[in-house]
């Protein structure tokens, strides 16, 4: 059978049939039979449902490094799963058919908390990741789920674009082990016109993450050419990072390839990676790393101390490691920052999808 929408946690009742939902920035006010911009959070009957609990667009293992996380158990598979809708509208977004969705139908699979979680365990995964949309709009199903996951020491890890309230993101960062935010720019006119948000929250919800959760973290900024690639934002960006968070608060640059409204947008040069990181290197920042793009540079982890490679990898294949059980160089015995065991996964670049459920019946 499908999941029966279930009520939502975060919002309130306003004059006469309407209420406002708590749960991001947007802090949508809806009437009967309205739902937020979101999409999968609607007023049925003066309530605030959340129309997707327990269902899902798919489900997949995969590597932690596809999240990407690279100092959190590298080369361990994980479960990843999300649901459908955004609470940001981003031009360049590449799961759009999922962000974007306006029928429920796209939701094949149907699972509980305790199945989700069992499921990871049976599949040998190190920890279950909220992902594909953004898992901020179905917090009290990702929170319910890694409760499940907790209960049986399976980790849960958060992929989100950080958009959310200061009521629900103690509730949502806490219920995770790990998360990798994406920091999309550090413009606020670039979030205004390019994502539908704005930049503020977002710098809140990743310095809670840092300072307050007890939660690893990384960044990712995707690089996209004539809006965020400038070498001042860039500098800005970094600076940030290194004053605000850390410099041991790991940076990921990516490359933007066409895609969803921003097709006439050219990919990003390699030149321009190459820039980034060095602008995070030159303040002061000990591991930036490079994806979506054919390159050595910015693969591989190195101790900040003596410059040894302490974990080197190939894609998302882990080809070597110089850690000692505690997470310290094996040259130098320096901390390297992170979540890591004596020996790395070996579960490399497969990607294997899952069905829980037979869909709609």
């Amino acid at each position: 059978m499908t999941p029966a929408p279930m009520e939502a946690r975060y919002w309130h009742r306003l004059d006469g049939e309407r209420i406002q939902c708590d749960l991001c920035p947007r802090a949508c006010r809806l009437r009967e039979g309205q739902r937020g911009f979101c999409f999968v959070r609607a007023n049925q009957g003066g309530t605030l449902t959340l129309t997707t609990y327990g269902r899902s667009s798919g489900f997949c293992v995969d590597p932690v490094e596809k999240k990407p996380l690279y100092h959190f158990f590298p080369g361990t598979p994980v479960l990843s799963f999300g649901t459908a809708g955004c609470n940001l509208s981003c031009r360049f977004c590449q799961n759009w058919e999922i962000s974007t969705a306006r029928e429920m139908d796209a939701l094949m699979d149907h699972a509980g908390p305790a199945e989700i979680a069992r499921t990871a365990a049976t599949l040998g995964c190190r920890a279950v990741a909220y992902t594909y949309n953004d898992p901020i709009i179905f917090a009290e199903y990702a929170t319910d789920v890694a409760a499940a996951c907790r209960d049986i020491g399976i980790g849960n890890i958060a992929v989100t674009a950080g958009y959310i309230s200061n009521p629900a993101r103690a509730d949502f960062l806490g219920a995770m082990d790990a998360a990798n935010i994406d920091l999309k720019s550090f413009s606020d006119t670039f979030y205004r016109r390019i994502t539908g948000a704005r930049l503020r929250p977002i710098l809140e919800t990743i310095e809670y993450a840092v300072k307050e959760a007890g939660i690893w973290v990384e960044l990712t900024t995707l690089i996209i050419p004539g809006h965020n690639d400038s070498l001042t934002e860039l500098q800005d960006l970094t600076g940030w990072v290194a004053e605000c968070l850390g410099k041991d608060v790991p940076v990921h640059f990516s490359a933007f390839h066409p895609d969803n409204r921003m097709r006439d947008t050219p990919p990003t040069p390699l030149s321009t990676l190459l820039r980034a990181r060095d602008a995070g290197l030159d303040a002061g920042l000990h591991y930036v790393y490079l994806g979506n793009a054919i390159t050595d540079r910015g693969l591989g982890t190195r101790c900040p101390v003596c410059e040894a490679m302490v974990v080197a990898r190939r894609g998302y294949a882990i080809v070597g490691y110089g850690l000692t059980e505690g997470g310290d160089c094996g040259r130098c015995g320096a901390a390297i920052p992170g979540r890591w065991d004596s020996a790395p996964g070996s579960f490399g670049p497969r990607r294997i999808p899952v069905r829980l459920s037979e869909g709609p019946r």
